[in-house]
């Protein structure tokens, strides 16, 4: 016992002056995974962002529940398609799972020109961990209090309202860009490197309005700050019940959610990917995490992998449409 707790300290002091986060726990649970070596999380993204904070919710009890420690490696570039691409080469073995996202997985692939990996291919669905709407927000001294307001105002002005977003192909712009192709209605795109620069524009009123989600917006909601306009769910969100959907306003079948979820690199073993799908669903079903999704704006997901491959493919025929509709396409 010793000289395995000494070797889960050796894993994880090494591993952390690689700048890695390394979760071990006492090993009770042998499964496929023998204790002492590592599964790399990786996170295609810099650490903070939505997908990290989830990553280090699962990794402790993923870590206990396998009996093996959990390394965090954070790969962030290109909308997540940098740390994506080392995922899809890894080996497949059970030991690299990836959180991908809407960007990662659904978009890039069209906004791109090249990566190096395909986002249906070059992996395994493992788990769907939930969903999250994002809101549509003005200032608090803004004229337009519906989406019809904001849709007639941008209508009428040369270049159509401005619209923030944390950077060109994240949800917040894609939502702006659905909304947009399903209205007919044009809007100016301004991105920002990241959602705080974005938001404080928006605050001060040198931005008409922007999408993100409730862990960005909400709180300057709550403080007056921010009036919100429309949710991009198909259902009102429980934090904003008198906030509509944008369907109800009007674009009837517009239904948009900014997702997290976890893949393997292609090839991994239906076994591996069953069990690792098993343990992270347990987790999720906890009080705990299902309280702390629901804080971030996320409904939780109940996702088989066969459920989640069929998604992720209408997702990314559906962005294919819009993207190629607005003519984006980043560098």
């Amino acid at each position: 016992m010793q000289r395995r707790t000494l070797i889960h300290r050796v894993i994880c002091a090494g591993t952390l002056l690689l700048s890695a986060t390394c979760f071990t726990l006492p090993a009770a649970a042998q499964g496929s995974w023998p204790t002492g070596k590592a599964i790399t999380y990786l996170v295609p993204f810099a650490p903070g962002g939505n997908t990290d904070t989830l990553a280090r919710l699962i990794a402790p009890a993923l870590s206990t529940a396998l009996g093996t420690p959990v390394v965090i490696d954070n790969k962030g570039g290109a909308g997540g398609s940098v740390g994506s691409a080392i995922a899809a080469r890894a080996p497949a073995d059970g030991y690299t799972i990836l959180g991908g996202t809407i960007s990662s997985h659904a978009i890039n692939v069209s906004l791109y020109a090249k990566i190096d990996y395909d986002p249906i291919k070059s992996f395994m669905p493992v788990a769907m961990l939930g969903s999250g709407p994002l809101v549509l927000v003005v200032p608090a001294a803004s004229p337009y209090k519906t989406l019809n307001d904001v849709l007639a105002a941008s209508k009428a002005r040369d270049g159509g309202l401005s619209s923030a977003s944390p950077g060109t192909g994240t949800s917040p712009h894609m939502a702006l860009e659905l909304l947009s192709y399903q209205s007919g209605v044009k809007f100016t795109h301004v991105p920002y490197k990241g959602s705080g620069p974005a938001v404080q524009d928006v605050i001060g009123g040198q931005v008409d309005m922007m999408f993100d989600t409730t862990l960005i917006v909400g709180p300057h909601i709550q403080s007056g700050k921010l009036r919100p306009i429309a949710v991009t769910s198909a259902k009102r969100l429980e934090s904003l019940p008198d906030v509509p959907t944008i369907a109800e306003a009007g674009q009837k079948g517009f239904d948009m959610g900014s997702w997290q979820a976890v893949f393997a690199p292609a090839g991994t073993p239906k076994a591996v990917v069953d069990r690792l799908h098993a343990e992270i669903m347990k987790i999720v079903a906890t009080p705990d995490i299902q309280a702390r999704l629901k804080s971030f704006g996320m409904v939780p997901s109940t996702m088989t992998p066969a459920q989640l491959a069929d998604y992720q493919k209408a997702e990314v025929a559906k962005w294919a449409q819009v993207i190629k509709a607005a003519g984006i396409k980043a560098d």
